[in-house]
């Protein structure tokens, strides 16, 4: 091992001695699979199974793992190395929310991409090179408050505007954890969900995301240019959704709704359509707002059922919750112990009840029962690191900021933001 990865094991192995005791041990542990990834060997190591919280507690000791992970699946045996021999028994209702997997406007200041074909680089949050058009890319996400605020509240969304009213799920039942790193994740451990089918499980994730939505069955229809008969708020579901953020829509300023409904990555309408809708809004708004038995059939100039159809399918995609759809609909997916560090930044995977939530903030919280920063020295330690990569974004932790850093630089900073920049890979001990 590196002189850098030397000094990363040694302090999860600190940090395991030392807080072995407040680890928890999850529901049916001896029936759970576990898996770890070693920091000489990159490679999950997964099938095994502790029989005691002590025995696993030890082992995190002894290993210190660079990732800790375990199954939301129960079985028979969870040691077998087949899938099909380890005795299934059902799995738990994951849910995994990352901001890696949706746009927000911070990662133009500190997402970083470079092209491995052409070698052209920038920031952002690209699909392909924008010089080759090449789909090569080496990238550095990068984290921040703002980023980490955006999945913070698409996970209180799911829970507020979905769970709870759609499925009934009380909040209680509900396991809530920040992921360590740009995410949180959501366990849901119910006889009723434990049950479902890979298929059932899509078609959860359907109903959150918003994909494959159908409008017709929604009571949406009408003749491609006659009579529409729209959605009405009193019907439960994506139904009262969709109007709900119909009326909110309308009742914006009208700058940001003809942004919304002209920009490409929205509507996407054009600018006589666009037009039209705004001339119409108040109007609109009043007609679905009222009590009129009439309040269904929608009307604007230039509408057609497509037209419709297109300003619905904008309106779900400001709905539905960004989800790491894998990570529900697979079985036999392991998630991060709580409890555990994240070796990509030093963080713990931290428990959160549903009033934490609110006002959590992992890169500067101040509650000390939930302070994912568990590196951070109350002696002011600090570690001199070197530079590694080309550029490395800033840095804010604990309401300071560092950096940004360059090829080469050596630098002296304190303790915890040492083990994020060496977690990250971006920097090496000197």
């Amino acid at each position: 091992m590196t002189k850098t990865t030397n000094f990363l094991k040694n302090i999860f192995k600190a940090y395991y001695q030392e807080n072995a005791h407040d680890i928890p041990e999850i529901n049916q542990f001896e029936q759970r699979e576990f898996g770890f990834i070693p920091w000489d060997k990159p490679i999950m190591q997964r099938h095994k199974q502790f029989i005691t919280g002590d025995k696993f507690k030890a082992y995190l000791i002894k290993n210190a793992p660079m990732h800790v992970y375990h199954s939301g699946a129960v079985y028979k045996n969870p040691d077998d190395l087949q899938m099909q021999d380890k005795g299934y028994l059902g799995c738990d209702l994951l849910i995994d929310i990352d901001v890696d997997h949706f746009y927000t406007p911070c990662k133009e200041e500190h997402d970083i991409w470079q092209c491995k074909e052409c070698g052209a680089s920038g920031k952002g949050m690209v699909e392909k090179c924008p010089q080759c058009g090449k789909l090569k890319l080496s990238r550095l996400s990068w984290i921040c408050d703002a980023c980490l605020n955006a999945a913070k509240n698409e996970i209180i969304k799911l829970i507020d505007n979905f769970l709870v009213p759609d499925f009934s799920i009380d909040r209680d039942a509900m396991q809530v954890a920040f992921s360590g790193h740009r995410g949180y994740h959501l366990k849901i451990e119910d006889p009723n969900l434990r049950t479902l089918t890979t298929d059932e499980r899509r078609e959860i994730v359907d109903y959150l995301t918003g994909e494959n939505l159908s409008f017709e069955l929604l009571g949406f229809h009408g003749k491609s240019s006659g009579t529409i008969i729209g959605l009405l708020k009193e019907n439960i579901g994506w139904s009262q959704k969709i109007v709900v953020k119909l009326e909110e829509l309308l009742q914006q300023d009208e700058a940001s709704l003809e942004y919304f409904l002209g920009d490409p990555n929205k509507a996407n309408l054009n600018p006589n359509l666009v037009k039209s809708f705004l001339n119409y809004k108040d109007k609109f708004l009043s007609h679905i707002t009222s009590q009129e038995r009439t309040r269904a059939i929608w009307a604007i100039e230039g509408f057609t059922l497509n037209k419709w159809k297109q300003l619905l399918t904008a309106i779900v995609n400001e709905i539905g919750i960004e989800i790491d759809e894998p990570v529900s609909i697979d079985v036999h997916r392991l998630i991060r112990y709580p409890g555990s560090l994240h070796g990509k930044t030093g963080f713990k995977v931290q428990e959160l009840t549903y009033s934490d939530l609110f006002k959590f903030n992992p890169l500067n919280e101040p509650n000390p029962a939930i302070d994912p920063l568990v590196f951070e020295s109350k002696k002011e330690m600090t570690q001199k690191i070197q530079i590694i990569k080309d550029l490395v974004p800033k840095t804010h932790m604990k309401g300071e900021t560092y950096g940004e850093y360059t090829l080469g630089e050596q630098v002296e900073i304190p303790h915890h933001v040492a083990v994020f920049l060496l977690s990250k890979g971006v920097a090496k001990i000197i």
